[in-house]
């Protein structure tokens, strides 16, 4: 008796035509074309900047700026003299630091509070919090410039005697602006933990402290590092406020670095793009530093189970 062959179901299907050769239908390939060039638009820019902080302006005055070769580090050394990087990544290191922390903080335990107990005031608080990104800046551009004017503070506090022209003025104002999203944000996590993990820590005799520090905060690491990794971009990019509230060019974020690449007369653009790819660094740092968790904290409820 005969064997009878058999269709590898694995590489053909009932019409004798190969799967992979089947899936490329015409609508997958327009769809795959049209992804690829969205993604190639899309990253130019950041190859353009960097082939472009890679030469001199000499050679590209020559040989034009889609030309490839003169390869050298010159600008990026030029850049950070010129611009005063060192002194300008202190400034925002001493703002986006506190910022970040005392955001996260306020808003993990106003979270808290929304997510953990069910009571009339509860979507009025939550909606103040959230007020702030409602308005746009500008709208609260003079009335928080008279009232940091007017608040008197200790010297020791700010040299200048008032919350204008100081570190802690643009860092209360950036976690004013910043709490509500993250307020937002952890709420809607935290009322997904069971409440079962509350009633059993109730058992053991766990306060409310103790429920909000030692589980709550741990199971909400993945959201507070995707916070983190904004918030940090976020405020360490903002340079409207700083530019509202701060008078004296040496207290200035790394921001305004880019400005003091601009000439009179003449812009080097090759410079100009050396030093936007240094700017870019500490938060592509923190971005790759806290991956993982913020993928993840991005994820969060896609899938069930």
């Amino acid at each position: 008796m005969s064997a009878v062959p058999t269709r590898d179901r694995g590489t053909a299907t009932a019409s004798g035509v190969p799967r992979d050769h089947r899936s490329w239908t015409p609508t997958r390939i327009a769809i795959h074309a049209f992804l690829l060039t969205l993604a190639l638009a899309w990253i130019f820019p950041l190859v353009y900047a960097i082939l472009a902080s890679l030469r001199s302006y000499e050679y590209t005055s020559t040989h034009g700026y889609l030309s490839i070769g003169g390869f050298t580090f010159d600008n990026y050394r030029h850049a950070w003299q010129q611009a005063h990087f060192g002194e300008k990544f202190i400034n925002s290191a001493i703002v986006t630091i506190p910022a970040v922390i005392l955001t996260l903080a306020l808003a993990s335990s106003v979270a808290f509070v929304v997510a953990r107990f069910s009571w009339r005031f509860n979507l009025a608080l939550l909606g103040v919090f959230t007020a702030a990104n409602l308005l746009p800046p500008q709208a609260l551009l003079i009335p928080v410039f008279k009232m940091f004017q007017a608040v008197e503070v200790p010297f020791w506090f700010s040299d200048s005697g008032s919350l204008l022209d100081s570190y802690w003025g643009l860092i209360i104002i950036n976690v004013a602006f910043q709490t509500g999203f993250c307020t937002f944000v952890l709420s809607n996590y935290m009322k997904t933990i069971p409440k079962e993990l509350y009633e059993s820590a109730m058992v053991d005799g766990a306060s409310l402290w103790r429920q909000f520090i030692q589980l709550t905060l741990p199971l909400c690491r993945p959201p507070l590092a995707a916070l983190a990794t904004l918030e940090v971009t976020w405020i360490y990019n903002e340079f409207f406020w700083a530019t509202v509230l701060l008078q004296s060019g040496s207290k200035y974020p790394i921001t305004s670095s880019l400005n003091d690449l601009r000439g009179q007369f003449f812009t080097d653009n090759n410079l100009v793009a050396a030093g936007s790819l240094i700017v870019a660094i500490p938060t592509i740092a923190i971005y790759f530093a806290l991956q993982k968790h913020f993928v993840s904290g991005l994820t969060l409820g896609a899938t069930k189970g």
